[in-house]
């Protein structure tokens, strides 16, 4: 290691003989505004993270992890880890979070994530970084919102893409001159997104081992078949925890920890800080992660996902599952189980399927056509999909 040396003189006081301009003040701003989106645009984020075994412990017990492959080492390297993962939803969250001061620092709303697949595991160690490409802007005319449509993947240290997915977000216009629909960039960076990516699975030499004491059978592929309703008893208050935990996965969004940003807006997001949506859906894991992924090998990945209303400290926030599909995987001792996840808040998950039926299972943004209204104690929705382990 070189080392510059430098003999250090003692400090003199500076700033009364300053004079102070005024003329020269600057305001940094963050984010870009849907001018700035010109599809092809590749941002490389700033910063990456790297993880550490105590981080990522701390992270899974904070959001009620409740598979051990994600708690305990021995547990993980017998299921054919090299050591500790992280938490798929860790990964997603810095992944995104990573992206906020290019991607989202601006917008008003995000819209939805897609086809989010997990391809490697991520360890003790590693360094994640991040990038994002423009794909699509839809201009909705001057002083109105638009919508744009990124991909964005996170990198290992040795440049092997960790997470990719597609997410659309609600940015504002810088002004009212027409934006040029047809230009795009053709941009030198690198961004290895796949359509069809390869998973890099890890797996033992043999079968995975079978439930035992440090898991329950009530959630192995067995116990899952397409059109069962698993109700999560408990639920999860959010505190004001919310906001070191904005910071602590890198979220620069000033919505989620500036009252003073937050009570300045307009309309139903005006008001307290709201909690960061990565977090709500990282909670809602959590609290279904006993019923339906303590098996888990896996997760493929999400998609179709939405969070329908915004959430704030104090509230408390239950989740349900419906199973979807189930497809066995005979020979490796496992199975793909294709499930849809329902957060709700203010309520038991109990009394919110009691009182709105399958309505709860019907996409918020498809209910207008349907004539049906929408459940402003509905949160969040969202498909996923989990290799999880036999029990035979």
């Amino acid at each position: 290691m070189t080392h510059i040396q430098y003999d250090a003189e003692p400090f003199d006081v500076l700033s009364p003989q300053v004079p102070v301009a005024l003329d020269r003040v600057r305001v940094p701003e963050y984010g870009h505004y849907l001018e700035d989106f010109v599809p092809g645009t590749v941002f490389a984020h700033p910063r990456g993270v790297t993880l550490t075994r105590g981080a990522m412990l701390t992270y899974a017990t904070t959001f009620m992890e409740a598979n051990p492959l994600h708690l305990n080492e021995a547990y993980a390297l017998s299921m054919g880890y090299d050591a500790l993962p992280a938490a798929p939803h860790l990964v997603m969250n810095l992944a995104l979070s990573l992206g906020v001061q290019n991607d989202s620092e601006k917008a008003i709303a995000n819209l939805g994530y897609y086809d989010v697949r997990f391809l490697r595991p991520v360890y003790p160690g590693d360094t994640l970084t991040g990038k994002s490409r423009v794909v699509d802007r839809r201009d909705r005319g001057p002083d109105k919102p638009g919508i744009i449509t990124v991909e964005t993947l996170a990198e290992n240290q040795r440049d092997d893409v960790v997470i990719q997915y597609r997410r659309k977000i609600f940015v504002p216009r810088r002004g009212s001159d027409p934006i040029d629909s047809a230009a795009r960039v053709i941009a030198d960076v690198p961004f290895p997104f796949e359509a069809r990516p390869t998973i890099h699975i890890p797996w033992p030499a043999k079968h995975p081992p079978a439930a035992g004491a440090l898991t329950l059978g009530q959630s192995t592929l067995e116990a899952f078949s397409p059109g069962d309703i698993i109700v999560h008893k408990n639920g999860r208050t959010i505190t004001d925890e919310h906001v070191p935990w904005t910071y602590g996965v890198m979220n620069t969004h000033p919505l989620h920890y500036d009252r003073l940003y937050s009570t300045a807006l307009d309309g139903p997001m005006s008001g307290e800080p709201i909690v960061y949506g990565g977090l709500v859906f990282a909670w809602l894991l959590g609290l279904a992660s006993r019923d339906v992924t303590e098996n888990a090998v896996w997760d493929m990945g999400y998609h179709d996902g939405y969070h329908t209303q915004p959430t704030f400290a104090g509230e408390t926030i239950a989740a349900m599952t419906r199973v979807l599909r189930v497809d066995p995987w005979p020979d490796r001792g496992a199975g793909v189980v294709r499930m849809q996840l329902i957060g709700v808040k203010g309520m038991r998950a109990e009394a919110a399927l009691d009182r709105f039926g399958e309505d709860l299972f019907i996409a918020e943004n498809a209910k207008k056509k349907l004539g049906k209204s929408k459940i402003k104690e509905k949160i969040f929705e969202i498909e996923r999909a989990v290799l999880i382990r036999s029990g035979r």
